[in-house]
């Protein structure tokens, strides 16, 4: 698929229906992603600064993101969002050459936060927050193909603001220009129904918190178009090193690596993930 035809997919994909668009946080991962069905895949900046031996939030520079983005985009023949924090920088005009950059290198969206890459990570005021928008999809627009902006209001999953507040913020974002809007860490369906109804622009959902108990019909019976794994996937396998080296260098036993799989369940989903037909 070229970078044209998997625009128009992803754009096609927002467009109707409710799909889940998993995050890899490196080639092996994204392959793997893409050779069971995925449709779309979206980085992960928790689970790529991972891969680096950081914590999340503002740990990554752009360049770094960037780089990142373009090697999982060449990975497979999916479409590609880049989850690029904070747009980083403050000023909506950085915010802005994030978008156009992401637009370069052939993503097919991104999505920016409201809250600062600091300790606490404090919400943007509510008025730089919407200036922010304005000028990463106004930079979405000068692409000039189609290009999903999403604009994140992460105050309620960061404890700076409440459900109401993020709600105002979607919907001044969504009038900023936005083509997704999404509300990380609701408490449960009803909130999901309350932030995708406050808004006529498609909802992103995060498979996260309580919502990890409901089925994707369930959050889509909701309102959300789309539903993402955020770094999920990425914490559960760092999760099974913790658990595994602690059985082994402590018990000194290893029945936590009975649930692996082989070389040779992995390899034919690396290779079919690539695109790329087998001898």
């Amino acid at each position: 698929m070229n970078l044209a035809a998997r625009h128009e997919t992803f754009h096609g994909l927002h467009q109707s229906g409710t799909f889940v668009i998993p995050n890899p946080w490196d080639l092996g991962s994204a392959r793997m992603m893409a050779a069971l069905g995925a449709r779309a895949l979206a980085t992960t900046s928790s689970g790529f600064a991972f891969t680096l031996g950081r914590p999340d939030m503002g740990q990554v520079s752009r360049d770094e993101a960037l780089a990142h983005a373009a090697a999982i985009l060449a990975a497979t023949p999916l479409p590609v969002s880049g989850d690029f924090e904070n747009g980083f920088g403050d000023a909506p005009d950085a915010v802005a050459e994030t978008v156009r950059l992401a637009g370069e290198i052939g993503l097919s969206g991104c999505s920016i936060e409201d809250t600062q890459m600091v300790d606490g990570n404090p919400a943007y005021d509510f008025d730089l927050a919407v200036e922010r928008v304005k000028a990463g999809a106004a930079a979405a627009r000068a692409l000039g193909r189609p290009f999903i902006f999403c604009a994140r209001a992460d105050g309620v999953m960061n404890g700076s603001y409440d459900l109401a507040e993020g709600i105002r913020r979607i919907q001044a974002f969504e009038a900023a220009g936005a083509d997704l809007l999404y509300v990380p860490i609701v408490a449960n369906l009803d909130e999901l129904a309350q932030v995708c109804s406050a808004v006529t622009k498609p909802v992103n959902a995060l498979a996260a918190g309580a919502l990890i108990g409901h089925s994707v019909g369930e959050i889509a019976a909701a309102g959300a178009r789309r539903i993402s794994l955020g770094g999920s996937i990425a914490r559960r396998t760092h999760a099974i090193i913790r658990d595994s080296l602690t059985e082994m260098l402590g018990a000194g036993t290893f029945s936590s690596l009975s649930g692996s799989i082989g070389g040779s369940a992995v390899d034919p989903l690396l290779i079919a993930g690539s695109g790329v037909q087998s001898a």
